[in-house]
């Protein structure tokens, strides 16, 4: 059942709608659109595209800004730290999304309200919603609301980032087709060997990585799919 009531909601957002219909626009999953005979783009799911783009924009731009010595590459795992599914669902647990959505019945009966994609998307979607409402200086100052603390809290220990997760987290949210992991290569001697990984998608090569350990191979063609995705 959605229990939403959009003063005090919009309270909790930090946030005032001038189009209310969007921030409902915003909550309304795909499954509710269906059951209800919407139209095809009467859900979340456009605005959470846009949500998604300004998020990394945003996030992207403060990591540069804030530390400066910091490389790309370093930038990129830190970015993926923060932006991931499970911190933007959690996110959306401290601001009550979950009991606001609107969802079909089969979706409301197998629990989605709690389910990290649909959380995490609805955040996003949130974050399109201001940004159509009061445009990019609205949704930079909504976004670091929340942003701001979360980078600061992953930083310390971002280094230690397992990369298979990370790209395991971005691919899931386009696709429901688990990631391939197959070590393609392997030289020298038996005491010092280098092995060759590639990741692979629906039958397409992600990145390959080398290392002296299958496991450090998977991790760096990870890694290097996750460069691919952002160059």
């Amino acid at each position: 059942m959605n229990y939403l009531n959009l003063e005090e909601f919009e309270k909790k957002l930090g946030y005032h709608f001038k189009d209310k219909n969007l921030l409902l626009l915003a909550l309304t999953h795909s499954s509710y659109a269906n059951e209800t005979k919407k139209g095809s783009h009467e859900n979340n799911e456009r605005l959470e595209f846009l949500g998604d783009a300004v998020l990394d924009m945003v996030v992207s731009e403060y990591i540069y800004r804030k530390f400066p010595e910091m490389p790309e590459g370093e930038m990129t795992k830190l970015r993926a730290a923060v932006v991931c599914e499970g911190s933007l669902a959690q996110l959306s647990r401290k601001l009550g999304v979950g009991r606001n959505l609107f969802l079909g019945k089969g979706e409301e009966s197998t629990g989605g309200r709690t389910r990290d994609s649909i959380l995490a998307d609805a955040f996003e979607a949130i974050i399109g919603a201001v940004c159509i409402d009061g445009g990019i200086d609205a949704a930079t100052q909504y976004v670091m609301r929340f942003m701001q603390e979360q980078i600061a809290k992953t930083k310390p220990g971002f280094h230690n980032l397992d990369c298979k997760t990370h790209l395991q987290e971005v691919v899931q949210k386009i696709s429901k087709v688990p990631l391939q992991y197959m070590i393609v290569d392997e030289k020298g001697p038996d005491h010092n060997k280098v092995f060759l990984a590639e990741v692979i998608h629906e039958g397409k090569v992600l990145g390959q990585g080398s290392g002296r350990s299958k496991k450090e191979a998977e991790q760096n063609a990870a890694h290097a799919a996750l460069m691919q995705m952002e160059s």
